[in-house]
C-alpha cells in the first residue's frame, strides 16, 4: 500500500481510535480498537460456478498481494479439508469461498500465479488449500515473520493487536465450519480474519528490514512455498496418545488394529477419530487386552453409552490381534533413521555429547543476541544430526555448511550457524 492508501484503510477502520501504522512502529500507539465489521460488511458466501467465475475475474484484476485463510473443521470431521476459505485483495475487496459447493479452486490458484500471498502459520493452511488446487507461487507468513523479528506472541490476534492497534474477536476459532449454512457471526469473524493481513503484512516487512532480517524472511518464505506435499506418515497409529503406557508388543497390536478400526468407521462417516474412540479408551483396552466383550464394556471408554454392536466390532479388533502370532507383533519403537535420543549420548558416544552440549550453548546464545527463536536459527533436529556424525572436517566451515546444506538449511541459517558450530567442535576437540 502507499501511504495515502494506509490513510484510507486505517481512516475505513478506525471505530474508536488506533489505526494501523505506516511508519515502521512495531505497536500502535493507545487503547486497542475493537475490529467490529469488515470495511465492505459481510460478503455473500460463494457457492456456484457463476459466481466463482465472477470472483475470480475480480480477484485477477486486483492489485498487490492477497490475503488469504481457510478455516476446517478440527475435532468435529475427518481429516483436514478446507470448509471457508477466505481472500481479500486491493480492488476486489473480500470473498467467502464455499469448497464443499466449489470443490476446484485450481482456476483461483491459477488467477492468482505470480501473486504474493499473505497467510498466517502458511503450513497449517497449505494442505488443505492444496487438495482444492490452490497452490502459490510465492507467500508472506505474518507468523514466521513475528518469530523472526522477535515478537514474543505470534498468533494473529496478538500480532494485529501489537502491531497495528487492533484487537480480533477470535470466538469462532474452534467451531464445527462443516456446518451449513454458516452463521452470519461466524462468516463476520472469518471475514476479519483476512482484513488486516496485508496492513500486517506490509508492517512486518518494514520491521524486518529495519533488523536486517528481510532477506531471511525471504528465505524462509521461498522454502515454504517450493516444499513438496509431507509424506504420508508412517504407523500413525504409533502417535495414539498414551503410547508411553504400552510396553508389550501384543499390547502394541491391540492399539494398532483399534486405531485402524477406529479410522476406517471415522473415514466412512467423516467425523473425527476422537468421536468414534478416545486414544484414552485404546490404551485401556491395550493394556488389559480383554478377550470377552464383557469384560471390555467394564474398561473405561466403553461405558453405557457404547451400544452391544460398537463392543462386539471393538472386540472384534482386539481378537485380531490376540490371534497374531509372535512373528507379526508389531516392534516397540519405531525405525530410528537419525541419531539417538540426546540422553542416550553421554554413553554411546560421550565425544559427540560434548560436541552437541557445546553447539547448544553456542546456538542458544547466538539466537537470543539476534532476537529470535533458536528453532528458527537452525532445526534441534539438524544440530542433533551435524553434530552425531560431523564432517570429517568438522574445523572448516565449508565442510560444516555442506552438511547445514545437505539437511536443508537456508543460505541464510548456514552463514550464521556454521562458524558457531565450528567454534563448538574445535573447542571439543582441543
Amino acid at each position: 500500500m502507499t501511504d495515502a492508501q494506509d490513510t484510507a484503510a486505517a481512516s475505513s477502520l478506525r471505530t474508536t481510535g488506533g489505526a494501523p501504522p505506516d511508519d515502521g512502529d512495531t505497536a500502535a500507539p493507545g487503547a486497542p480498537t475493537p475490529l467490529l465489521e469488515p470495511r465492505e460488511g459481510i460478503p455473500p458466501v460463494i457457492a456456484d460456478a457463476e459466481s466463482l467465475a465472477a470472483m475470480i475475474a475480480a480477484f485477477a484484476a486486483g492489485s498487490g498481494p492477497v490475503a488469504v485463510d481457510a478455516e476446517r473443521a478440527s475435532g468435529y470431521r475427518y481429516g483436514q479439508r478446507a470448509y471457508l476459505v477466505q481472500l481479500r485483495r486491493q480492488g476486489a475487496g473480500t470473498a467467502l469461498i464455499d469448497p464443499v459447493a466449489c470443490p476446484d479452486l485450481s482456476g483461483l490458484g491459477e488467477a492468482l500465479s505470480g501473486v504474493e500471498w499473505v497467510l498466517h502459520a502458511a503450513t497449517q493452511d497449505l494442505p488443505c488449500l492444496r487438495e482444492i488446487g490452490m497452490v502459490p507461487s510465492g507467500l508472506f507468513d505474518t507468523e514466521l515473520a513475528g518469530r523472526l523479528a522477535g515478537f514474543p506472541r505470534v498468533g494473529l490476534g496478538a500480532m494485529v493487536e501489537s502491531v497495528l492497534g487492533f484487537v480480533l474477536e477470535k470466538g469462532h476459532s474452534a467451531v464445527d465450519w462443516s456446518t451449513r449454512p454458516l452463521p452470519e457471526p461466524w462468516l463476520r469473524y472469518a471475514a476479519l480474519d483476512v482484513e488486516l493481513l496485508v496492513d500486517l503484512r506490509d508492517a512486518l516487512e518494514k520491521e524486518l528490514d529495519r533488523q536486517g532480517k528481510l532477506d531471511w524472511a525471504r528465505q524462509e518464505f521461498a522454502a515454504i512455498a517450493a516444499a513438496p506435499p509431507a509424506e504420508p506418515r508412517k504407523d500413525p497409529w504409533r502417535r495414539t496418545s498414551g503410547m508411553h503406557k504400552v510396553r508389550r508388543r501384543r499390547q502394541l497390536a491391540v492399539v494398532r488394529e483399534l486405531w485402524l478400526a477406529r479410522d476406517r468407521i471415522a473415514q466412512r462417516r467423516d467425523i473425527s477419530p476422537g468421536k468414534v474412540l478416545s486414544d484414552a479408551a485404546i490404551v485401556e483396552a491395550a493394556l488389559a487386552v480383554p478377550t470377552t466383550v464383557q469384560a471390555l464394556g467394564a474398561l473405561n471408554g466403553f461405558g453405557q453409552r457404547t451400544g452391544r454392536r460398537q463392543l462386539e466390532q471393538w472386540q472384534a479388533a482386539v481378537d485380531r490381534a490376540r490371534a497374531l502370532p509372535e512373528s507379526r507383533l508389531p516392534q516397540p519403537g519405531q525405525a530410528v533413521t537419525g541419531p539417538p535420543p540426546p540422553r542416550a549420548w553421554a554413553d554411546k558416544d560421550p565425544v559427540a555429547a560434548a560436541r552437541l552440549s557445546a553447539a547448544r550453548a553456542g546456538v542458544s546464545e547466538l539466537a537470543e543476541r539476534l532476537g529470535l527463536p533458536q528453532e528458527n536459527l537452525i532445526t534441534p533436529d539438524t544440530v542433533r544430526r551435524v553434530c552425531w556424525e560431523p564432517p570429517a572436517a568438522a574445523a572448516d566451515v565449508e565442510a560444516v555448511s555442506a552438511a547445514l546444506v545437505g539437511y536443508g538449511a537456508r543460505e541464510w541459517q548456514v552463514e550464521l550457524v556454521a562458524p558457531v558450530l565450528v567454534s563448538a567442535f574445535s573447542a571439543k576437540a582441543a
